[in-house]
């Protein structure tokens, strides 16, 4: 079933999905925010390689914000948006939601601002391809229940 448009799940599909595990935990039990963040850097660099063609870089994180922690059990999906694009950089809004094992129940955990810039074979920055419908990650269409 598709979300109501009064939903404030993402739209589209997670560019990740994974299941937090004990070996993700910090010493308080909780699920550590560096291996989220590191799940969000992954999550922004499959879109930016994806629309810049290639190789990229992270060169800066921005007003990443945690508001819930997340636990062992929990499945986290990383949503991610490319917001603007320079001659050599991506901006992409990154937003993690967690779903509590065995239920329904979503809520946002982190979002930000991840920046990228497309790489050549030299690591050195390269202008980004002309922009194609599609550049993002798809996202397929909304199914209905039969």
């Amino acid at each position: 079933m598709c979300p109501s448009s009064e939903s404030v799940l993402p739209q589209g599909i997670p560019t990740i999905r994974v299941v937090a595990m004990p070996t993700d935990t910090n010493p308080a039990g909780d699920v550590f925010g560096g291996w989220i963040m590191s799940q969000m850097d992954l999550a922004a660099g499959t879109t930016a390689a994806f629309r810049a063609n290639g190789r990229c870089a992270t060169v800066a994180i921005n007003s990443l914000v945690f508001l819930e922690p997340v636990v062992v059990g929990d499945e986290v999906s990383i949503y991610t948006n490319i917001t603007r694009t320079g001659r050599t950089s991506l901006h992409i809004h990154v937003q993690t939601w967690r779903r509590a094992r065995h239920t329904h129940i979503t809520s946002k955990v982190t979002e930000g601002e991840f920046i990228f810039v497309a790489l050549d074979e030299k690591r050195k920055p390269r202008p980004l391809p002309p922009a194609q419908p599609g550049d993002e990650l798809p996202a397929p269409p909304c199914q209905q229940d039969a």
